[in-house]
Formats: C-alpha cells, sequence, structure tokens
C-alpha cells in the first residue's frame, strides 16, 4: 500500500466528521440500507456489495474488482488480488476511509458516502492505484501493470503504480489525471480534471513532481519535471508549472509565475476555491 511521503501528520484541521473506520462502515451500510427502500432495482448491487460484506476493506475489494475485473482477470481473481492488497497493509482500510471522508468534506454534490463509494471515479482510481501500489512492492509488475490498464481504461486516469500518494486525497472528476513514476503527492492534496504530473523530456530516475500537504492542483493544471508545489499552494487552472512553488502561494499562467499569497487561513484543498483574481 502506499506510504506517505513524509511522517505521517495530522490533517490540515479536524474534519467535521469522524475518519474512524468503524464510524464510516457503519454509516456506509446504514445509507445502503436506505437506498434498498428508494430504489429496490439496485437492491441486488447494494448487497452484494456492501450489505453482505464483513468489512469496509472486503466491500472496497469487491467494488473495486467488480468495476476492473474484464476476460483477461476475471473479477473473482481481481477481488481476491484486491483483499490481498487491502489486508496486507494494516492502515490500508484507514488510507481509504480518510479518501472518501475528504470527499464528503470537498464536494459539495456529496451528501452521502455511499455515491462516491459506489459511483465516484476518483475514488475508485486512487484506490485501484492503492492496490497496484502493492503490487509493485511485491515484486509484481506484471499485475501491477494490468491494474494500472484497466484503471487507465475504465476510469480515464493514469497512474503509476510507483508513485507515492498519501491519504485524504481527493481526485475530482478523474478523466484525463495523469500521474507519473516517480511523483510524489503527500496526504490532503486535491487533484481536478485533466490534472497532468509528468516529466520534462526524456530524463530519467527522479523526473516527477513533489506535490506538499495541502495542495490543490486546478482544471487542466500541469507540473512538469523533478520540482516541489510547497504546502498549501495552488496552482490555477490551465497553469503549465516549470520551477518550484513556494508554500502558501498561488501560481497562474504559462509558464506559472506567482501571481499571490494564501491568505492567513485559507486552506485551498479544503476551500476548493479556484479563484485567483481578475487578471495578471
Amino acid at each position: 500500500m502506499a506510504a506517505s511521503p513524509s511522517p505521517i501528520a495530522p490533517p490540515l484541521r479536524e474534519t467535521s466528521r469522524s475518519s474512524a473506520v468503524a464510524d464510516v462502515w457503519r454509516e456506509l451500510r446504514a445509507e445502503a440500507e436506505a437506498a434498498l427502500i428508494e430504489e429496490p432495482l439496485y437492491a441486488g448491487i447494494l448487497q452484494a456489495t456492501i450489505l453482505d460484506q464483513p468489512s469496509l476493506a472486503h466491500a472496497f475489494a469487491y467494488r473495486v474488482a467488480h468495476r476492473l475485473g474484464d476476460g483477461d482477470l476475471a473479477r473473482l481473481a481481481m477481488r481476491d488480488l484486491c483483499l490481498s492488497a487491502f489486508e496486507a497493509d494494516p492502515q490500508a482500510s484507514a488510507h481509504a476511509v480518510r479518501d472518501l471522508v475528504a470527499i464528503r468534506e470537498r464536494d459539495p454534490t456529496c451528501r452521502r458516502y455511499l455515491d462516491p463509494f459506489l459511483f465516484y471515479k476518483g475514488l475508485a482510481a486512487l484506490e485501484a492505484y492503492r492496490v497496484a501500489h502493492w503490487l509493485w512492492h511485491q515484486g509484481r509488475a506484471t499485475l501491477s501493470l494490468h491494474v494500472q490498464s484497466r484503471m487507465s481504461e475504465v476510469f480515464g486516469a493514469d497512474i503509476h503504480p510507483a508513485a507515492r500518494i498519501g491519504s485524504g486525497v481527493f481526485i475530482d472528476h478523474a478523466t484525463g489525471v495523469v500521474i507519473g513514476e516517480t511523483t510524489v503527492i503527500a496526504d490532503d492534496v486535491s487533484i481536478l480534471q485533466s490534472v497532468t504530473l509528468g516529466g520534462n523530456g526524456k530524463e530519467t530516475g527522479d523526473r516527477h513532481p513533489k506535490i506538499s500537504r495541502g495542495v490543490l492542483l486546478s482544471v487542466g493544471a500541469k507540473v512538469l519535471g523533478n520540482i516541489r508545489v510547497g504546502e498549501g499552494a495552488k496552482v490555477a487552472a490551465a497553469a503549465v508549472v516549470l520551477h518550484d512553488v513556494p508554500p502558501h502561494t498561488t501560481v497562474a499562467g504559462v509558464p506559472a509565475r506567482v501571481i499571490s499569497r494564501t491568505p492567513r487561513g485559507e486552506e485551498p484543498t479544503l476551500s476548493m476555491d479556484q479563484f485567483f483574481g481578475d487578471g495578471i
């Protein structure tokens, strides 16, 4: 499973919702039971995916496998693979819960845990990456790259299994997101659609961005090369970042440059505020 790129740190602020695995699992099950009444046609899926599962780890493994399993690797084999990954790391369920809570905290359209758990591509891609990452570090590169390939085909997000991604990460929409092999993403980062964390040419070795805690990467942002985006920074929509970004600043433009300091007390990854001024 993915390890945080730095020692485990507390969330940027206390969330308004519990991130305890047992609490979130209990609420998710209650939401599934309510949905059975709301939509009987979906009862079989809710029962198999959530209500028949003994734990949140089992539920995540079942859901990821159900969406990624195909003719090359059947759903049952994929489920066993996913479950092995989730059970191998004692922090696996905690990571998944923090990812789920991050969506509930930051996405105004999300009113219950059930919706992202069942339908959001960003959460599914992130948990699929966690399975691929575990496989990669088990020396099972072929299966790891198979999971990455299926993730890209099904969810439209391409995350290399060797990348290191913390918890409490929100990948909104996911479509077009590309995260390169030596990328490091700390906890509590928000990433919107069409973001690229890529290399800058054909260099080898450590060649991808390092995204610090609390960063907001807005729609279509491109961060290229082995550069660091500092803690609490905001990268504006369509910006092309080629140099380090100081902490608690906003960068915009092509190539990107600093246009402002983040106001005191503002946490871009939590506010999801993409406004960066009326012009440069």
